[in-house]
């Protein structure tokens, strides 16, 4: 099977929009998953200013480029992350930060949120990408360890910030699909389980699959695919290198910089490091996901001009168009 091959723009947001438009297409790519970040989109103008995406859309068209999704995870990061300190102040808007109280913060986020939903709808895209936050993140790997109670209360606090979003989600026909990722209310197989769970497993909230985020974790990411196959609604293709085997550099990062050699595992470009696309490409093949590939662009130590179009052509020439029914790669190592 083949699929349509998207650049994900949330590290190019300091790129003039329409300059990046046009690069992508002479790289080749098929379209994009814009981030609503820099001039790339605009939540508030695409709600307000009937010219907007009328003007974003003739642009595309422009340049013969497509848009599956939107990306808030900025904005989404901030509706339950505890505590909300100048980490999130870099990342957000004057809007949704305003005076910087917590619960306000976490509140506008939540707006914002819900208004993407209808700009999403507005412009035509069915998905949009994100991050959730959390309020338990910081109980991972602590001591002392967070009690049940404390756990549950965490995946309840998520339920009910997000519920009201994902009412929003239904009623525009679109659908929130967040990044299993560290530091997000599902970072791991059995935390994706259990935040699903805890919105009740409605169709709004699925996943965007990005196999980096699990290769660190020692998680098997062609099992994943296959156990939440209903749930995949957009894949990113970015690649993590191990840095572990000297016996110093830790798993959890040693509070090192991106791209520092003492650090235990970082990003590299597609088909650079551990993440092994093979059974990846087959098992999108086997759950019969047709959506786009997204290359997202994180790699500290080689040049995004370079690297860009070096992970569309991997991509590209790496999907496979085996059977769907090709489960032994897919599964050689995996035990149940």
């Amino acid at each position: 099977m083949t699929r349509s091959i998207a650049l994900f723009t949330g590290q190019w947001a300091d790129m003039p929009f329409v300059d990046l438009v046009r690069q992508a297409a002479e790289w080749g790519y098929d379209g994009l998953e814009i981030a609503c970040s820099g001039d790339h989109f605009n939540v508030d103008r695409a709600l307000s200013d009937p010219e907007y995406l009328p003007a974003k859309r003739r642009l595309l068209d422009e340049y013969g480029l497509q848009v599956w999704a939107l990306s808030n995870h900025l904005t989404g990061q901030a509706v339950c992350d505890d505590p909300i300190d100048e980490r999130h102040r870099a990342i957000l808007s004057d809007a949704v930060w305003g005076d910087g109280e917590a619960e306000g913060v976490r509140h506008r986020a939540a707006d914002e949120l819900k208004a993407t939903a209808r700009a999403a709808a507005a412009f035509g895209v069915p998905t949009v990408t994100g991050f959730t936050g959390s309020s338990i993140w910081k109980y991972v790997a602590m001591f002392p360890p967070a009690t049940a109670a404390q756990i549950g209360a965490g995946y309840q606090d998520f339920a009910d910030r997000w519920h009201p979003i994902l009412d929003v989600f239904d009623a525009e026909g679109v659908r929130f699909a967040l990044e299993v990722h560290p530091s997000e209310i599902a970072y791991d197989y059995w935390t994706t389980r259990a935040a699903l769970d805890a919105v009740g497993n409605r169709p709004a909230f699925g996943l965007n699959f990005d196999p980096s985020h699990m290769v660190w974790q020692d998680l098997d990411p062609a099992g994943f695919l296959y156990d939440y196959a209903d749930r995949i609604y957009n894949v990113h293709c970015k690649d993590a290198r191990r840095q572990t085997a000297n016996g110093r550099n830790g798993r959890l990062a040693s509070h090192l910089e991106w791209g520092d050699p003492r650090r235990g595992w970082d990003f590299v470009s597609v088909g650079r490091g551990h993440v092994e696309w093979d059974p990846i490409f087959r098992m999108l093949n086997t759950i019969g996901y047709a959506g786009p590939l997204s290359v997202e662009w994180e790699d500290a130590g080689m040049d995004r001009l370079d690297g860009a179009p070096q992970a569309l052509d991997f991509v590209r020439r790496n999907q496979l168009t085996a059977s769907p029914g090709a489960f032994d790669a897919a599964f050689a190592r995996r035990s149940d």
